[in-house]
């Protein structure tokens, strides 16, 4: 593939990734204000957890976009599924940005708001999957891995920029103004990035020799790759709870535990999460090289290991030994997630390879993914023990340990067109 069309397939997965991941750096930033502006002010507390609520009601509908969008990209091709699920995103999010808050609509507004989070999950369920599927189906043999983790660079590019947007309209407005409207500004720039979204997807060309396929390719996934589904499952487990711990969780965990500074918290996971994406693909590269099985097998080996050391350094008064531990995770996870999209995509018959691959990481995604904040606050308040989210990841590294043995090495595999 000639170097340009290369830069434009990369850029034309890659950008829904951006946008599915800046809408939830934007409501996670913005929770308290969209709480108060479409929920009954009775309970300051009662509008934040609503908000929440709302947020993760879209998160649950990951796997059912991803058996709808994913059957898409199979019998129609992967360029019209992307571009299905990048509109499904960029305009609810426009959407949300001019609803009327509950003071003019009532209780419609809340309800409307979750509908609108419910087409946004729908959407997400697909777009990640989908369009890693698509940039490494056009991949050069030898780049697979490298091209897909440039690719998965847009989920945390989209979450750096949604933080930046809300610290500089935190920083450039007064905190009446940003309450009143000014939280509605990043949702509406959502649009542009949909828009650009579309028009760079209508001008790729659709993956080499994909036909058109008669029959249900959700049917045919569940009635017959039933163990296939399992192994996506448990490899997924590891990128759902070391992620959302290391780069979600581990912010308020550090305010708490630590006494760190809200500010300066949010400072040591920008750094680590901008570090994530050279390891991603520095690890993808490698693994290219010499293997998918040995990176991964890797990836997780140090997470076992190194989880309770790492934490141990988060736990320290000085702010660059925490951000020390912090990087030890950068390069398990980060491992991990470069590689991941390679070894799935290659494991897959492409005839079912959207649905099985949308189904299986986003039923562990959304599941175990969407609980694991929760389930590690609740065991630190329960056992009174500031590790035990350690404990979380030594046991979801080793579920994705054991289903990377399940796998037989794909960095050398051809990959059939349907």
């Amino acid at each position: 593939m000639a170097a340009g069309n290369t830069r434009r397939t990369i850029a034309a997965g890659a950008i829904g990734n951006v946008l599915e991941w800046y809408d939830f750096a934007v409501y996670g930033y913005f929770a308290a204000a969209i709480g108060r502006a479409f929920f009954p002010q009775e309970d300051p507390v009662a509008q934040v957890l609503a908000a929440f609520g709302i947020f993760a009601v879209g998160f649950l509908m990951r796997p059912v976009g991803g058996a709808v969008i994913g059957s898409l990209g199979d019998k129609f091709g992967r360029r019209a599924a992307l571009t299905v699920s990048v509109a499904a995103m960029a305009i609810p999010t426009f959407l949300v940005g001019i609803l009327p808050d509950y003071r003019v609509l009532g209780v419609a507004a809340p309800i409307i708001l979750t509908l609108l989070r419910m087409v946004q999950g729908l959407s997400v369920g697909g777009e990640y999957t989908t369009s890693i599927i698509f940039i490494i189906e056009r991949a050069p043999p030898d780049r697979r891995a490298l091209i897909g983790a440039l690719g998965s660079c847009g989920a945390v590019g989209g979450i750096l920029l949604g933080s930046a947007t809300g610290a500089l309209l935190a920083s450039l407005m007064s905190e009446a103004a940003l309450e009143e409207w000014g939280w509605r500004i990043p949702f509406l720039a959502g649009l542009a990035v949909g828009l650009a979204g579309v028009v760079l997807r209508r001008h790729v060309e659709e993956t080499p020799r994909l036909l058109q396929r008669r029959g249900s390719p959700l049917l045919d996934t569940v009635r017959n790759h039933g163990p296939l589904l399992a192994r996506l499952a448990g490899l997924s487990v590891f990128n759902s709870v070391g992620f959302y711990l290391m780069f979600v969780y581990i912010v308020g965990w550090l305010q708490f535990a630590d006494g760190i500074a809200p500010a300066r918290a949010l400072e040591i996971n920008s750094l680590s999460m901008a570090l994530l994406m050279p390891v991603m693909v520095a690890m993808a590269w490698l693994s290219d090289r010499y293997g998918r099985r040995p990176v991964m097998l890797a990836a997780v080996a140090l997470a076992v290991a190194g989880a309770l050391p790492f934490f141990w350094l988060m736990h320290q008064p000085q702010t660059g030994i925490v951000l020390l531990g912090q990087l030890g995770f950068v390069l398990s996870v980060g491992t991990f997630i470069g590689v991941q999209p390679a070894l799935m995509v290659e494991a897959v018959p492409s005839e079912i390879r959207c649905t099985a691959i949308a189904l299986g990481y986003n039923v562990t995604l959304g599941l175990v993914g969407g609980l694991s904040p929760l389930a590690a606050t609740w065991l630190v308040h329960r056992t009174e023990n500031n590790y035990s989210p350690a404990f979380m990841i030594m046991i979801a590294a080793a579920v994705s340990f054991a289903a990377i043995l399940r796998f037989e090495e794909t960095y050398r595999a051809k990959l059939a067109a349907a």
